[in-house]
């Protein structure tokens, strides 16, 4: 089985001319692929190549890609800004000379906002460009990872999935095996049902009674709708064995499921095949769940 979920979970790490940083990459079940990145301040560029490489990996999902990077990743230096240090310090000087105190301590000047800069380096674009690539080559074994963590859940999915439909499948097979299907059930239900009839008066035509008994014996049968829940298991089991994404298709396959599941439920004409729809029914609504979360 080669289902994959839209749920899962990756790291990758690495380091390059004193730069460090570590990919953290989530997904969970959307109708398509939506990429939503969480990049430090001057990363920003490497976006379309993270969409780029997520598209070529995955087909659906909602992805979380968050970027941490420590060492000289923001490629700043810390500086003295000497305007704002001699204001500090004069504005210290009139205020004591005014009130009285201590002198200004340095760890009180520099925790002041402007005495202290960020200050950008020149980059030299040749190594960023060299260090952009490594990290890409880092995002995608986060996308590698992601990929094998949705195959093992998909596995798991896949097992559950697979135990749903054989179920679906006996259940069907009771339905079609009920004796309350057979003809000579029906006609003598239909026979004790007119007969009832009868006994209210003696106004009804007996000619009519019997087309209108034949009418609802049409109505009540369900092998159209038997046919197609075993024609639908064989689908199923079709998907679960295909290589390709297939979560849209299992989705509309279990709308499918449930289909015929309230039309047997609608026809039941008898206490066991009532039993049978509505195990059905739940049945499938839990195999929905499921499926919903395939890629």
């Amino acid at each position: 089985m080669a289902i994959a979920s839209m749920t899962g979970f990756a790291r990758a790490s690495g380091t390059f001319d004193g730069v460090h940083w570590q990919w953290e990459v989530k997904s969970v079940n959307g109708k398509g692929l939506d990429l939503r990145c969480r990049l430090p301040q001057g990363f920003d560029g490497l976006e379309p190549a993270l969409r780029q490489a997520a598209a070529e990996m995955l087909k659906r999902g909602n992805l979380q890609v968050t970027l941490t990077v420590s060492g000289l990743a923001a490629g700043e230096t810390v500086r003295l800004n000497p305007a704002v240090l001699d204001q500090v310090l004069a504005a210290g000087e009139e205020l004591r000379g005014r009130i009285g105190g201590e002198p200004l301590r340095a760890d009180m000047i520099l925790s002041l906002r402007g005495v202290l800069d960020m200050v950008s380096e020149a980059a030299d674009e040749a190594a960023v460009e060299r260090r952009n690539a490594a990290m890409l080559a880092s995002f995608r074994e986060a996308l590698q990872g992601l990929v094998a963590a949705r195959r093992e859940e998909g596995d798991r999915l896949a097992r559950l999935v697979a135990q749903q439909v054989s179920r679906i499948e006996q259940l069907a097979g009771e339905a079609r095996d009920d004796p309350a299907r057979l003809p000579a059930a029906i006609r003598a239900r239909l026979a004790e049902q007119v007969a009832r009839l009868m006994e209210a008066g003696s106004a009804f035509d007996p000619q009519r009674l019997h087309q209108e008994a034949v009418l609802l014996a049409t109505k009540a049968d369900i092998q159209e709708e038997l046919d197609r829940l075993f024609s639908h298991v064989a689908a199923a089991r079709a998907l679960l064995a295909s290589q390709e994404a297939v979560g849209r298709k299992f989705d509309f396959l279990a709308q499918e499921f449930n289909r015929e599941a309230n039309t047997l439920c609608s026809k039941a004409s008898s206490a066991t095949l009532t039993v049978v729809g509505l195990e059905l029914k739940t049945l499938i609504d839990q195999m929905r769940e499921q499926v919903q979360n395939v890629e």
